[in-house]
């Protein structure tokens, strides 16, 4: 199989199945892969998926990717919260809420960190595009602080929920506070609404 009649395919999927390559190219030698991997013309992401290493320097291809190397999926929690300016330090792995069991994926483009819920809890997300070929599915701030505080229990004090230290002008301009209340109430959780009342509390929303 010839590499730059290869690339030429799938270039603009940015990642890509070796279930998408067999369509494409019936009877395609998975060798092949293996053999670009270690030459560096193709990128791992995880067992059955690949990128070009011309994305790893393309903003919004880590979120992208995240999207479709494990479904469903969107990309939630510590992440989301950086995306839209919350929290101050940089996010060093895509961090992910889905429907699947919990899972981790490490490659060139980061780690890619996946937390279960239940299927019912799969809401409160939309597409945000990045450039015309990639968009990915975030949660809506309110959704990201939920699943935050759902997913890790130990933010139930006041300590360690000022520990987050959010930007509050942030908390103030952006947090839909009926949302936030209204998304609290669909994980039917009591000891989700009280950290929520908590969160609140602190910081004045």
């Amino acid at each position: 199989m010839d590499y730059l009649e290869f690339k030429r395919s799938f270039v603009d999927k940015v990642c890509f199945s070796t279930h998408q390559i067999q369509t494409l190219y019936p009877g395609f030698v998975n060798n092949n892969l293996t053999r670009w991997v270690k030459k560096g013309l193709l990128v791992k992401l995880r067992n059955g998926y690949y990128a070009f290493p011309e994305y790893l320097s393309v903003p919004g291809s880590p979120f992208y990717i995240a999207n479709r190397i494990y479904r469903p999926s969107y990309v939630s929690l510590h992440s989301a919260l950086a995306f839209y300016g919350f929290i101050p330090e940089a996010i060093s792995q895509v961090t992910c809420v889905s429907s699947l069991k919990t899972a981790s994926f490490n490659n060139r483009f980061g780690t890619f960190s996946y937390k279960s819920v239940l299927p019912a809890l799969m809401f409160g997300y939309v597409q945000k595009s990045f450039n015309k070929s990639m968009s990915a599915l975030v949660a809506q701030p309110e959704k990201a602080l939920l699943d935050l505080l759902y997913l890790y229990s130990f933010y139930n004090s006041a300590d360690e929920i000022q520990n987050l230290r959010l930007d509050e002008d942030l908390m103030h301009g952006i947090i839909d506070k009926g949302l936030f209340l209204d998304l609290a109430v669909r994980f039917n959780n009591k000891a989700l609404s009280r950290r929520v009342n908590l969160l609140i509390e602190i910081y004045r929303i």
